[in-house]
Parts: C-alpha cells; sequence; structure tokens
C-alpha cells in the first residue's frame, strides 16, 4: 500500500461525514461537541490535503459538491470501518470496569433501572453507566448505545438479541375520572372519553381497533412521545390513558380499567451488539439485566 498518498487523518474524515450527515457546521459541531470554528478548520484541511472542494461556500446548509458527494461514499465506509475496529477493541476488553451505555424507555429507566444499577453497584463497582432514556430506538450499530431494553424485536444481523417475556398493557384513569364518571363496563363506555394519545396516533387507532378498541382521533386532545409525561397526565385527569401494568401499578391514584378485555402483550427484549457480548463488562451488565428483568415479566 502507498502508505505516502494518504494525507489526512481520520478526525478530518469524520468531521466531513458528520458535516455532511447534519446539513450544516453548527449541527455537525455539536454532534462532536466540538466548536464550529474547529470542525471547519479540519473540514477546510481535509479539503487541502485532497485537493478538492467538498462544500459549495455560501450557503446556509452545506451544499456538497459534486466531489463530496463521490468521496462521501468512501468516507462513510471509512466511519464504518473504525466504528467497527472500535466495536471489536471493547469487545476484547475482560476487566470489570469502564463505561456502559444502556438505553431503556423512560418509564422502565425512570422506575425499574435504578434498582437494578444498585445492585450493579455491588457486584461491579469499577462499572461506570451511562442511562439513555429514550422512547426513541437507539442504533446498537453506531454505538448510540451498548445494550437496549426496546419493546421490539430488533432487525439488525449484528445484533444478537433475547426475547425475556412480556408485560401487559392497561387502559388506566385517574380515580377522580372514575369517581365523576363511573367505572366503565365494556369498550362501548369509552365512545365519548378524552384520551391521552401519543404521537403516531393513526397508527395507534389502528392498533386500539385490532384489538376490539374503536376510538376516534378527536377523543384525543392531549398526544405526548413521552412515557413519563403519559404517565404524569393521566393522573392529572386529563384522560384515559395507556400503560404498562407494571408501571401502573406503582400508583395508588390509578385505575386500570377493562383490564379482563384489554391485555395486550408487550414483549421484552434486551438487545447487544454480536461483538459486544464478548467484552466481560458488556456480558455481566447483560446478564444482571437478563436476570432482573426476567423477574420482572415474571
Amino acid at each position: 500500500m502507498n502508505w505516502d498518498g494518504v494525507g489526512f487523518d481520520w478526525n478530518q474524515v469524520r468531521a466531513f461525514v458528520v458535516a455532511a450527515e447534519e446539513g450544516s457546521l453548527s449541527a455537525a459541531a455539536r454532534a462532536l461537541q466540538q466548536t464550529q470554528p474547529t470542525l471547519s478548520r479540519q473540514v477546510t484541511a481535509l479539503e487541502q490535503a485532497l485537493g478538492v472542494t467538498l462544500f459549495e461556500r455560501g450557503h446556509r446548509q452545506l451544499q456538497l459538491t459534486s466531489a463530496g458527494v463521490e468521496l462521501l461514499q468512501h468516507a462513510r465506509s471509512m466511519a464504518e470501518q473504525a466504528n467497527r475496529m472500535a466495536l471489536a477493541a471493547s469487545g476484547q476488553s475482560q476487566a470489570i470496569e469502564g463505561r456502559v451505555c444502556i438505553t431503556a424507555t423512560e418509564l422502565l429507566a425512570t422506575y425499574h433501572l435504578p434498582k437494578i444499577l444498585s445492585r450493579l453497584r455491588e457486584q461491579a463497582p469499577g462499572i461506570q453507566v451511562d442511562v439513555v432514556a429514550s422512547d426513541q430506538l437507539r442504533d446498537l450499530l453506531r454505538r448510540e448505545a451498548d445494550i437496549a431494553i426496546r419493546h421490539a424485536e430488533p432487525q439488525q444481523p449484528e445484533v444478537i438479541a433475547r426475547r425475556l417475556g412480556n408485560l401487559k398493557g392497561r387502559i388506566y384513569a385517574d380515580y377522580s375520572v372514575i369517581a365523576a364518571q363511573g367505572m366503565p363496563q365494556s369498550f362501548d363506555d369509552l365512545a365519548g372519553q378524552l384520551f391521552i394519545g401519543v404521537d403516531d396516533s393513526a397508527a395507534m387507532l389502528e392498533y386500539l381497533a385490532q384489538q376490539g378498541l374503536s376510538l376516534k382521533a378527536e377523543q384525543f386532545r392531549i398526544q405526548t412521545g413521552s412515557g413519563n409525561c403519559m404517565l404524569q397526565l393521566i393522573r392529572e385527569g386529563l384522560g384515559f390513558g395507556f400503560l404498562p401494568h407494571d408501571i401502573g401499578e406503582l400508583f395508588d391514584d390509578l385505575v386500570a380499567v377493562l383490564p379482563q378485555q384489554f391485555n395486550p402483550d408487550i414483549p421484552i427484549w434486551l438487545a447487544t451488539h454480536r461483538e459486544l457480548r464478548t467484552s466481560q463488562r458488556i456480558r455481566l451488565v447483560y446478564d444482571l439485566l437478563a436476570s432482573e428483568l426476567t423477574q420482572l415479566v415474571a
């Protein structure tokens, strides 16, 4: 290989890829936790090293040149290989210390993960944990997390996943709502009630219809993409809402409505990248999560 032909470094290539994907230098700088001038210098240095112009200057949004479009494919390939190298190196680490990033839904991360992490601290005090509490899926292949607790089966072939069991979905309402309007005796009694919705209300209505519960879009006066926000809106008496039973049962002010008629399964999947599974610290955290969450779904 002609090493003399490689006159740039990885940081410059990474700056180029992130700037192209984010669409602006300011957004790319935030993504890489750098200053905008630093990132701009890295992109300029790469252009000088390659002898080409990668972006059209003078636009508020970055515009790739024809050379930039062609080279971006190669740069992305480099980014993927660098990520694979980091994954492989992380997987070879056998020290029971270091950082592990866990992502889970807001509700699970808030109400169940703390107890599990307390046990982890007793077993392996050298492990540092980053918790990403989000109802949005995180990409394990791009190292947005090391371990993910999900309600849907991961589809990437390089992700290994284990289904731990199921929780049950429930309709909940605050006691004040039930006291004022009475306990619904059938799905028909919910036809005129207000509900708390989620961001994708169309998909939610279709799913509820499959469960035998036909509601209308106008019944969802408030919507949220946050599980914790959903919980508090229900507790405030702003409408009926949907929660996993393990969360709803934690609060004495909430009442499960029609639990025999509405009790869909909510699967719990535990996932990690295949290479990370060989890391002793990742394996320890993964196995502890599997053990504790299996008891939860049991």
